[in-house]
C-alpha cells in the first residue's frame, strides 16, 4: 500500500490502482494518521481535529471511519487477526507505513540524500523527487487547521528542492538549462533571494551580463514594493561581483562531453518542434540511454518513457506507438517490478497496440511481444495457472520465434531477455536460464550489444551460484565489471557487489558476512532500484543467521524491520525464533506460496525451516512440493543470498514428517 499526500491525498493499492474510500472524512482520517508519520494519534485529538463543533457520537463517528479505512487498506486480513498497517494502541491509532510508502516522506528523504551527493547525481535525485509532487500537499485539507504546519514545512521543502537542483545544474555548467525554470521560481516566490541570485547567476554564465544585473534590479524593487525592505547582504554583495566580473562567477570549466551535449540539445531543440512523432521516438531512445546510467537516470527513464507511450497513444498511431515502446529494450535481471503499476499500463498499451498493428510488421510486433513478457516479470501465476498468468509466457516464446526468423541479434537479445524473465515457473529451472543466458553472451558478443552481454554475465553469475559453481560465478562477475567499467554501466556493480558479499558468506564467519552484505547495501543508496531494494537486507542478514542456526540472532531481530514484500514469508520464523509457536502456526496457516521469481526456492526455504519447528505437516508438504524439484541446486539462485542446499531442507521436511508419522 502507498500514499499519496503531495496533492490530493490517495492510498494506491499493490497494484498501483487507487484505494476506494468511503467518503471525505475517512479521507481525512487517513490524511491526519499519515502526518502523524508513525505516530500513536489519540481520539480525542481525532475528534478535535476532525471537528470544530464535535457531535455527540464523535468518538463512535472515529471508530466507524478507522474501521473501514482498515477493511479499505487490509483487504485480505483474515479475521479476528489483529491489523498490521492501521493500529490500536493505548486510546489512539496509529498508521504505520514503511517509510518508502508515503510520498512525502520519500521527497525528505531524497532532499537530505541530495544534499550528499555530487552536482549530478543531485540533478537526477531531484529532478525525481519533484515529479512526485501532483499539486499543494495535502490538497484535498487546504483550510483544515491541523495540516497547515505540514504543508507549509513541506511546501518550503519543494522550494527549496527546486533551487538545489538549479544549483546543481550551474555545478554541471549547464547554465542556460537552469534559466527558465528559475525565472519561473522567482515570478512565482518573489521574496526568495536565494532564488534571485541563482538566476543571476545562471544568466551571467549564460553570456548574459546586463540580463543578470536587470535580474537583481528586477529583485530590489519587488522586495522594496511588496515587502518594504532592501535586498540581503548576499543579494548586495552579489550585484558588486556581477559588476567587476569576479573570477568565481566565469562560466564552470565543463567536460568537453557536457558542452557538446548542451550545443547538440539547443540544436535539437530549435530544430525539433515539440509534440512532434519524432521527438516522442527521441525521447524513448533518450531514455534508453539514461536508464543505465544508475542513481535518479533509472527512475527518471520509467516516468519519462511512460509519458512518452502514453504521448504516442493517445496520437492513435500503432506503429508509432510500437517503435516509441519497442525503443526501450533496456535489459532487467531482477524478477521483481521497481514500479508495478507503470509496468500494467505500459503492458496494456502494450497488449492493444498489437492488436492495431499491421500484421506485417514482424519487428515491432517482436519489440511489442519481448516489452509484455519484459514488464510482466513477477506475474507468473503461482498456483492456479489462467490464461491471463500464461500471457506473458507465449509473448516470450513469440518475441524469440520472430527474432530468430528475422536473424535480428538485437531483437533476439530482447527476446531471450523476456524469456528468461518467463523462466520461473517452478523451482529448479537453473539449468535453462543457463542456456538463456550463454545464448545472450554469444548474441550481444558478435554484435556489440554490450548491456546484453552484461545481462548474460548477470544469468550465468546466478544459474552458477545455484549449483555451488563460486568459481565459475567468480568468472562472469569479473567479466560483468570489465565491460561495465568499459562502457560506463554503473549499475552492474550493484549485482556484483552483492554476489560478492554471497561469496564472503560462503567461506568466511558470520561477522565478515554481515559486514560484506552491509556493505552492498551501500551499493543500493539512489540506484532507483526500490524492487530489489526493499527489505533485501535484513533478508540478508537473516539469511546468515538460518544457515549459522543463530535462532538468539534472529529473536533479537527488530520488530519494526523493514522486510518490504518478503514479510509474510519470514514472520513464521521470526516467531519460531521468539517461541511464538502458536502464533507461527497461525501464520503459516495463512501463507499464500511466494511469487516465482529468483527467490522462490529461498523463501519457500524459510517457511519449510518455520514449519518443521512447529510440526505443520501440511505447510511441510506444500514446501516438499514445491522444492523438490530443485533438490539438486542450492537457494542461492539470485545471485544474492543463500540459506543453504535445497536437500537439507527437503531432507528435514521428511524426517519431521516421519517423526509425526510414528507419533
Amino acid at each position: 500500500m502507498r500514499f499519496q499526500v503531495l496533492g490530493p491525498v490517495i492510498a494506491h493499492d499493490d497494484r498501483g490502482e487507487p484505494v476506494a474510500l468511503r467518503g471525505p472524512r475517512y479521507r481525512e482520517v487517513l490524511a491526519r494518521l499519515i502526518l502523524a508519520h508513525r505516530r500513536v494519534v489519540p481520539v480525542g485529538r481525532l475528534v478535535e481535529d476532525l471537528w470544530d463543533d464535535p457531535p455527540t457520537n464523535a468518538v463512535g463517528a472515529v471508530r466507524t471511519f478507522v474501521a473501514g479505512l482498515r477493511r479499505a487498506l487490509e483487504p485480505d486480513r483474515p479475521p479476528r487477526t489483529p491489523p498490521r498497517l492501521l493500529v490500536t494502541e493505548g486510546l489512539g491509532y496509529a498508521l504505520r507505513p514503511e517509510p518508502a510508502d508515503v510520498d512525502a516522506w520519500r521527497f525528505d528523504d531524497a532532499l537530505r540524500a541530495a544534499a550528499t551527493l555530487s552536482p549530478e547525481k543531485s540533478f537526477t535525485l531531484l529532478t525525481d523527487a519533484l515529479s512526485w509532487w501532483q499539486g499543494p500537499a495535502y490538497a484535498d485539507f487546504a483550510d483544515a487547521e491541523w495540516a497547515r504546519a505540514e504543508r507549509s514545512r513541506l511546501t518550503e521543502q519543494r522550494l527549496l528542492a527546486v533551487e538545489r537542483r538549479a544549483a546543481a545544474q550551474l555545478a554541471l555548467g549547464a547554465a542556460a538549462a537552469a534559466v527558465p525554470d528559475l525565472d519561473a521560481h522567482v515570478a512565482e516566490h518573489p521574496w526568495r533571494e536565494d532564488a534571485w541570485g541563482l538566476l543571476a547567476t545562471a544568466l551571467y554564465r549564460s553570456g548574459r551580463q546586463a540580463d543578470a544585473l536587470a535580474v537583481l534590479a528586477r529583485a530590489r524593487r519587488m522586495l522594496a514594493d511588496d515587502l518594504g525592505i532592501d535586498p540581503g547582504p548576499a543579494l548586495r554583495r552579489l550585484e558588486d561581483d556581477l559588476l567587476r566580473q569576479a573570477e568565481y562567477l566565469d562560466p564552470v570549466a565543463t567536460d568537453p562531453t557536457v558542452r557538446v551535449w548542451e550545443q547538440a540539445r539547443v540544436a535539437y531543440d530549435s530544430a525539433v518542434p515539440p509534440r512532434t512523432r519524432t521527438r516522442l521516438e527521441s525521447t524513448a531512445g533518450l531514455m534508453r540511454d539514461l536508464a543505465v546510467t544508475g542513481g535518479g537516470g533509472l527512475a527518471a527513464a520509467r516516468a519519462h518513457r511512460i509519458s512518452a507511450v502514453a504521448a504516442a497513444d493517445d496520437l492513435g498511431d500503432a506503429e508509432l506507438t510500437a517503435r516509441v515502446i519497442g525503443i526501450y529494450d533496456v535489459p532487467a535481471i531482477w524478477t521483481r517490478s521497481d514500479d508495478p503499476a507503470q509496468d500494467r499500463r505500459l503492458v496494456d498499451i502494450a497488449e492493444k497496440t498489437l492488436l492495431r498493428l499491421p500484421v506485417h510488421d514482424d519487428a515491432d510486433r517482436a519489440g511489442l511481444l519481448a516489452t509484455i513478457a519484459v514488464e510482466s516479470r513477477g506475474a507468473l501465476p503461482v498456483d492456479d495457472p489462467t490464461e491471463a498468468g500464461l500471457r506473458p509466457l507465449r509473448a516470450a516464446r513469440q518475441a524469440e520465434e520472430i527474432a530468430r526468423r528475422l536473424r535480428d541479434p538485437g531483437l533476439l537479445a530482447f527476446a531471450l531477455n523476456g524469456v528468461f524473465m518467463q523462466s520461473f515457473q517452478r523451482a529448479g529451472l537453473a539449468h535453462r536460464r543457463a542456456a538463456v543466458g550463454a545464448e545472450i553472451i554469444a548474441v550481444a558478443a558478435n554484435s556489440k550489444l554490450a548491456t546484453y552481454e552484461v545481462l548474460g554475465h548477470l544469468i550465468l553469475i546466478q544459474t552458477r551460484c545455484a549449483s555451488a559453481d563460486y568459481t565459475g560465478a567468480d568468472q562472469h562477475a569479473d567479466a560483468a565489471d570489465a565491460l561495465a567499467r568499459r562502457y560506463e554501466l554503473p549499475l552492474v556493480e550493484v549485482f556484483t557487489t552483492w554476489y560478492r558479499a554471497l561469496r564472503t558468506s560462503a567461506t568466511a564467519d558470520l561477522a565478515a558476512a554481515e559486514a560484506a552484505y552491509v556493505a552492498a547495501a551501500a551499493s543500493l543508496t539512489a540506484a532507483g532500484m526500490p524492487g530489489l531494494d526493499r527489505g533485501l537486507l535484513p533478508l540478508a542478514q537473516l539469511s546468515l543467521a538460518l544457515r549459522q542456526h543463530e535462532t538468539a540472532r534472529i529473536a533479537a531481530i527488530a520488530p519494526e524491520t523493514d522486510w518490504g514484500p518478503y514479510r509474510s514469508w519470514v514472520e513464521p520464523t521470526l516467531l519460531v525464533a521468539r517461541g511464538e509457536l502458536d502464533g507461527a502456526r497461525e501464520a503459516l496457516r495463512t501463507l499464500a506460496s511466494p511469487p516465482r521469481d529468483l527467490l522462490f526456492e529461498a523463501l519457500w526455504a524459510m517457511v519449510a525451516s518455520a514449519a518443521t519447528a512447529v510440526g505443520d505437516r501440511e505447510t511441510m508438504r506444500r514446501a516438499r512440493t514445491q522444492l523438490a524439484p530443485a533438490a539438486a541446486e542450492t537457494t542461492a539462485q539470485s545471485g544474492l543470498l543463500n540459506v543453504g542446499p535445497v536437500r537439507t531442507y527437503l531432507d528435514e521436511i521428511d524426517a519431521a514428517l516421519r517423526r509425526s508419522s510414528v507419533g
